[in-house]
């Protein structure tokens, strides 16, 4: 018998406010069990994902050490950005 996988779900949190962004990912990282996490953060410019993506990251690894965070992203520049600052946890998708 074939069993169907559940679709990956995307999470995309729809705040321009990077800090309201920040805190809402944080705040589903506490509560809901997501060791691999697809995060929408394409419609922010590259700043306000640069800052995103390193806190939540920081966050979702104290809790997951080996999990993963793919951050979907509008520019190339923002991985180039975060490269130095991984904790090794994050992949970036365009």
């Amino acid at each position: 018998m074939f069993q169907l996988l559940p679709q990956s779900e995307i999470l995309t949190p729809y705040s321009t406010n990077p800090a309201e962004t920040v805190e809402y990912i944080c705040s589903y990282i506490e509560n809901y069990h997501c060791e691999n996490l697809n995060v929408d953060i394409s419609y922010m410019n590259v700043l306000d994902a640069c800052f995103v993506s390193t806190l939540c990251s920081a966050k979702h690894y104290i809790k997951y050490p080996k999990g993963k965070i793919n951050w979907k992203i509008s520019s190339e520049i923002i991985r180039e950005f975060n490269k130095d600052l991984e904790l090794g946890n994050s992949d970036y998708i365009l």
